[in-house]
């Protein structure tokens, strides 16, 4: 049996049991997670959530640039009033450069990507403040929301807030 083969059978298990669960279309939680599509990452379990809780849109790096439409659609169609960006430990877009990866993708496959970017980053806290900065950035999404920056580490499973330096220095007494 393949995989897809597999994937489908447990599917089909998986359907007799939501078809008892009366979902709802709205997330639950009101939230939105930005996080990468790395397979190490359970999200839903390492995060809390059950099913119809949150909306969790992954993409490569978790990056917020390719998150934008999805947010917009979470926040103004579905009701989400907070995003978390999680970033992780060990990924894999630490590897490699757009450069490197073009390259690759006219050599094997003849394609050119030259307009593309790919955004590998190679600093870890930097990508989710550069994430963080992106949101702000953008009139597609809410600015009166909580939006919160994270790393995942995928050896302990655990969450690190990744604070702005301006919310890192003490404030400072007259």
């Amino acid at each position: 049996m393949s995989v897809i083969d597999e994937m489908l059978a447990a599917n089909s298990r998986y359907a007799e049991e939501l078809a008892r669960s009366g979902q709802q279309l709205l997330p639950a939680a009101r939230v939105a997670v930005v996080t990468c599509m790395d397979a190490r990452i359970e999200a839903a379990t390492a995060f809390g959530f059950q099913v119809g809780m949150a909306h969790i849109i992954r993409n490569a790096g978790g990056r917020v640039s390719e998150a934008l439409r999805s947010l917009a659609i979470s926040q103004e169609l579905l009701g989400t009033r907070a995003v978390a960006i999680i970033h992780h430990t060990d990924c894999g877009m630490l590897t490699f450069t757009d450069d490197q990866l073009r390259r690759r993708l006219r050599e094997n496959l003849g394609a050119n990507a030259d307009h593309v970017a790919f955004l590998p980053f190679t600093d870890i806290e930097q990508s989710v403040l550069d994430d963080l900065d992106a949101y702000r950035e953008s009139k597609m999404v809410r600015q009166d929301i909580p939006v919160r920056g994270f790393i995942f580490d995928v050896q302990t499973g655990r969450l690190n807030e990744v604070l702005p330096a301006t919310a890192r220095q003490p404030v400072r007494s007259r």
